[in-house]
């Protein structure tokens, strides 16, 4: 089986961890993994799968749900904040130094995405680095260079700390995670099974 990612979050958060376990049990399961950070056509790139969020999954795409809800959150640390005004409203951080993702097959910069009261905001920003990997992000974030955007799962570690600061909390709500999908003629396959199996979200 050929599958694919649309970035490192969701393969290392769930993708990976779930399906671990799973394959010392089926040794006759070959899997080849392709992650990345961009949009891409399975059908046409010749996976078998793909992980992406559930609201940028193609409507003709059989898709199931492999985790919960989260969300995406702005963070710096004690550090850069002791020379910089915290940002009280998401347009504000145009005149901070913010680590910016660029998106692999879009080629462009991701624009940050906030949401409060019914209204949703996309803010492009601009800083010292650019980056392809969430990792690299909260490296950067943690040495005092810059705001950063990234799932909360990843930093909350470090908030919890102190090592970061939660910026922008109540204009960063929740969405739809991560959903398996591919096109109906795999669902059949013995072996395609066990993998969707394995990476369903069950809600605790």
């Amino acid at each position: 089986m050929k599958a694919w990612s649309d970035n490192d979050h969701a393969f290392n958060s769930l993708v990976w961890p779930k399906l671990r376990p799973v394959l010392a049990s089926y040794p006759d399961i070959k899997l080849e993994f392709s992650v990345d950070n961009g949009l891409r056509n399975i059908i046409e790139d010749g996976f078998d799968a793909g992980i992406r969020l559930g609201e940028s999954v193609e409507k003709d795409m059989i898709a199931i749900r492999i985790g919960p809800d989260w969300r995406m959150v702005a963070v710096a640390s004690p550090l850069y904040l002791e020379a910089h005004t915290p940002p009280a409203h998401p347009q504000d951080l145009i005149r901070h130094n913010c680590i910016n993702m660029r998106q692999a097959t879009a080629g462009g910069l991701y624009a940050w995405e906030f949401g409060r009261d019914g209204q949703d905001l996309r803010v492009r920003v601009d800083g010292q680095l650019t980056f392809s990997t969430s990792y690299a992000m909260i490296d950067a974030a943690l040495s005092g260079l810059g705001v950063a955007f990234l799932p909360e799962d990843l930093v909350e570690f470090h908030v919890a700390s102190g090592d970061l600061v939660l910026l922008l909390d109540e204009w960063s709500p929740k969405f739809a995670g991560y959903y398996i999908y591919y096109p109906s003629r795999r669902q059949n396959l013995p072996a395609f099974k066990v993998i969707v199996d394995a990476l369903r979200h069950r809600n605790a």
